[in-house]
């Protein structure tokens, strides 16, 4: 689960992480009222979206070719002059209000949102500071480690992906015990790293200190601070933040869960979660139903060997009902670039002949518009198969994973 960076930054200030103050707004002439709550002076307006890339994104409406933003956005074209950014700097109530009002109810568009972007309903305005120097820091899980480990950089402002790959000398990390946090020792080291020195590196280590602590009381799965900034003062603080959780910890943090912008979710994973299914839409145009997450990884590797694009991921588990299934087929259906549906199953729990079942009402309840293969092994197999042969729907039937993939590879095609 992803949330806002003005919800982020709540989230690190109550852990006693410092970061500047900030309002959020819904409204253009809110934007004046913000500015001079905040005391004046050099303010920052900033859409509030789930991507990255928001300083260099361009805000547009629905005038402006998304794909010539996205080219902008990227760097790949020049950006004309008076298109809105998605970080602006103010310095009036006046701008403030411009400002915010090129953002709200426009369209932002990043290298992160691709040339869809993403609406701008809310819009932060935050107290801005003398920035002596900016840096990284980040947090996630390792999985070789099979711990969460602190990352820290003098790169600040630069893509931490763009760091590691040309410079990842300059990525200090410290693997974290979550029984204990970040030990003091290792704090200090942090801030050695960063270059923190004298009254910057106290305020340092309990920053960054407070920080894995909130990463581990939360069940976050990423946190990424970037920048970090050090002030002329030599104060610290979290210029910009993303904070994503673990959705299977949710129910230990109703706090957080309430936090979800659904308008920033895609509907149909909205949906299937509600249903009990894990579902993550794709760009291509073969769906697909399977149970158990490897197989479904498995599912999607071979049609796309065999020359297909995949248009989902969708687990329906080891125990679904005929109910969660039929659910599955109403969202696969519902996407208007799907020209086949592939089913595998591999009977344990999860019976072939309940599949079957279910795959037959939806076929009678649904518009089945494009073909449909099927592939049962397992539980009660026979049975499940005797179903679809007996049942007189125009259903494709395959003996295995490389046979169905080559199938629905081909539907897909003669489909289009």
């Amino acid at each position: 689960m992803k949330v806002h960076e003005y919800q982020a930054k709540e989230l690190l200030k109550a852990a006693g992480v410092a970061v500047p103050a900030g309002i959020v707004i819904t409204a253009p002439e809110e934007a004046a009222k913000a500015y001079e709550q905040l005391g004046g002076g050099l303010i920052v307006v900033k859409a509030q979206v789930h991507a990255g890339g928001r300083g260099k994104g361009v805000a547009i409406g629905p005038d402006v070719d998304r794909a010539e933003a996205l080219a902008i956005a990227s760097g790949q074209k020049p950006r004309p002059d008076g298109m809105a950014k998605g970080v602006q700097l103010v310095r009036s109530a006046e701008d403030a209000v411009a400002a915010a009002k090129s953002l709200l109810g426009k369209t932002l568009v990043t290298y992160q949102t691709g040339a869809e972007g993403q609406l701008i309903s809310k819009v932060l305005i935050t107290v801005g500071h003398d920035i002596a120097r900016e840096l990284y820091l980040g947090l996630a899980v390792d999985r070789a480690l099979q711990c969460p480990v602190l990352m820290a950089s003098t790169e600040g402002g630069v893509e931490i992906e763009t760091v590691a790959h040309e410079s990842p000398e300059k990525i200090h990390r410290e693997p974290i015990d979550v029984g204990l946090g970040l030990a003091s020792f290792q704090a200090r080291k942090v801030c050695k790293a960063l270059g923190l020195t004298g009254e910057t590196a106290k305020k340092g280590e309990t920053f960054f200190k407070r920080f894995v602590q909130l990463f581990i009381d939360k069940d976050a799965s990423l946190a990424e601070i970037n920048p970090l900034i050090v002030t002329e003062a030599g104060d610290v603080l979290a210029l910009d933040c993303k904070l994503n959780f673990d959705d299977n910890a949710m129910f230990r943090h109703p706090d957080i869960a309430a936090m979800l912008d659904t308008a920033e979710e895609d509907p149909s994973e909205l949906r299937a979660g509600k249903s009990g299914l894990s579902y993550v839409s794709l760009d291509g145009n073969i769906a697909c139903l399977v149970n158990g997450a490897g197989l479904a990884m498995s599912t999607m590797d071979l049609i796309k060997y065999h020359g297909g694009e995949p248009a989902n991921f969708l687990d329906v588990g080891g125990g679904a009902n005929k109910d969660q299934v039929l659910e599955g087929f109403r969202i696969l259906l519902g996407s208007p670039t799907v020209k086949a549906v592939l089913v595998n199953i591999f009977g344990g729990i999860m019976k072939c002949d309940t599949i079957a079942s279910a795959l037959l009402a939806a076929y009678d309840e649904i518009d089945f518009r494009v073909p449909l293969v099927v592939r049962l092994e397992g539980t009660n197999v026979e049975a499940g198969r005797k179903l679809i042969e007996e049942s007189g729907r125009k259903i494709i039937t395959a003996s295995g994973l490389t046979d169905a993939a080559q199938k629905v590879v081909a539907a897909a095609k003669g489909a289009a």
